[in-house]
């Protein structure tokens, strides 16, 4: 598959389950957040869904297309290992969703990461949150559900909060 194909694949599969997640979390209480603000193209799509003034995004630094960027009181710049346990004691009760899209493209950088983010984000959900993510996470409190649409495997993973 050329890196093309596999580009269009990928976002393919991200808007289905998008979709299907805004249906999901649209009538659950508290927060959605979108970890890996990128280029903005899926929190724009989240916001469009569910409303700007419900969605966080986190990102390191805003590379965003501008129509794309969270207000400033929604948009947590800075490393995720600062960033998101800050966010979990200033929202206690927890986020109906996160999206989680973080994949660096490195191998031995995603390994490393795929162990912090699995320590991260399970405190920043509330009990029956969901969570999708483009790495597979461990954690006992996250648990792996089968995808609910059809997507190439391994694409996504989706977890509810234990």
């Amino acid at each position: 598959m050329s890196r093309l194909d596999s580009f269009i694949a990928r976002l393919s599969a991200q808007r289905e389950l998008l979709n299907w997640a805004i249906d999901w979390v649209k009538h659950r209480e508290g927060p959605v957040l979108e970890i890996g603000l990128g280029n903005g193209r899926t929190y724009d799509h989240l916001r469009t869904g569910l409303g700007a003034d419900r969605v966080y995004a986190f990102d390191r630094a805003v590379n965003a297309n501008p129509l794309s960027i969270p207000p400033a009181d929604r948009l947590m710049l800075g490393e995720f290992g600062d960033s998101l346990p800050a966010f979990a004691v200033r929202h206690p009760g927890g986020a109906a969703m996160v999206h989680s899209d973080v994949g660096l493209g490195d191998p031995e950088a995603n390994a490393r990461q795929v162990v912090q983010m699995s320590n991260w984000v399970p405190p920043l959900l509330a009990k029956g949150a969901l969570l999708l993510s483009d790495q597979k996470l461990t954690h006992p409190d996250l648990l792996l559900q089968p995808v609910p649409v059809a997507i190439p495997p391994e694409r996504y993973f989706v977890y509810l909060k234990a």
